[in-house]
């Protein structure tokens, strides 16, 4: 978790203890069965020359992976292209193009998370729906932060419902973070406001803010998310330091809707795709990276902590394309 430490530099990758772990669960877990974009590619494309029948039969997958339309035409467009200057000869050089397309797309958001040791405490607003596994993701990233050696206080944003509050204060005594909160049914914002005066007071380099889960399509709620920000800012100006979106990639499609919504709603500056381990055909990732740009910071694939990862470009987009079976992205080229 190097890049979290706030030492390493902004492009530092995941530690080598995190990698090999975490890195062949994404493999084992991406598409399980045989949902990955190239089953049986070499048998369909036989001794053929890569043509449009082959193409289109891409195109499909693509689609169907929830890669989207603007995505796949851009990847589609990449392909055609190499298929003009006859650079893919076989079905080998056709899926060692799709992963360099498809990594090209995703390169750009593997941005790890940096918390900034100048910001004491560098706040970290989590946001999203209900069951994209918010409470979840905290009480992970907490872990790492302690790891780190970090202080953390979890701040009990969610006043809507007092499971949430509780179970934040188990992952707060799982991970040895100070932990702050307030009766259900308190105003959010002066749950944010104290928590923010509890870290200063007892030296915390990190708040990890909860917040109630709510549709992007509510309104109301979506205000009060901003009330909250703005309470925050009244706090410190320059906070929160990140606004942390959580995804469930099982939702597909109507992910991107989530991130559209919130990202205009309260700026995010970064993305965890979780649940990827589910139905979740991970074409998702691509959509949300060529549409948004947003930095995605961590994926899951499970619910342990060690199914807990920074996003790593190649190793996705490898999984993504060749299934179980693919090996180490970094042994790869393009």
């Amino acid at each position: 978790m190097g890049a979290m430490s706030g030492r390493a530099p902004k492009d530092a990758a995941p530690t080598p203890a995190e990698r090999p772990g975490f890195l062949a669960r994404l493999r084992q877990r991406l598409n399980r069965g045989d949902s990955w974009l190239t089953r049986d590619l070499t048998e369909l494309v036989g001794g053929r020359r890569i043509d449009a029948g082959i193409l289109e039969e891409l195109e499909t997958r693509l689609l169907t992976a929830d890669v989207g339309v603007a995505a796949t035409a851009r990847i589609l467009e990449d392909l055609k292209g190499r298929v003009a200057r006859n650079e893919l000869a076989d079905s080998a050089a056709l899926i060692r193009a799709l992963r360099a397309s498809i990594g090209a797309i995703l390169t750009p958001c593997a941005r790890p998370l940096v918390i900034d040791r100048a910001h004491k405490p560098f706040v970290i607003l989590v946001v999203g729906v209900n069951g994209s596994g918010k409470t979840t993701t905290i009480g992970k990233l907490a872990r790492r932060c302690a790891d780190e050696g970090l202080s953390v206080l979890l701040a009990a944003g969610d006043t809507f419902r007092a499971a949430a509050i509780e179970q934040l204060k188990v992952w707060a005594e799982r991970s040895g973070a100070e932990f702050a909160a307030q009766l259900p049914g308190a105003d959010p914002g002066a749950v944010m406001f104290d928590a923010l005066e509890a870290a200063r007071a007892r030296g915390c380099d990190v708040v990890l803010a909860d917040t109630a889960g709510r549709l992007h399509s509510q309104s109301h709620l979506m205000e009060e998310l901003k009330k909250v920000r703005r309470v925050i800012q009244r706090s410190d100006a320059s906070a929160p330091h990140e606004v942390l979106l959580v995804l469930d990639a099982n939702q597909g499609q109507n992910a991107l809707s989530q991130a559209r919504q919130f990202h205009a709603t309260v700026g995010v500056t970064g993305l965890v795709l979780t649940k990827l381990d589910g139905t979740a055909r991970g074409g998702i990732v691509i959509a949300i990276a060529l549409e948004l740009g947003i930095p995605i910071r961590f994926i899951g694939v499970g619910e342990s902590a060690e199914d807990f990862g920074a996003f790593d470009a190649a190793a996705f987009a490898a999984a993504l394309v060749e299934g179980p079976g693919a090996g180490s992205a970094e042994a790869r080229t393009p």
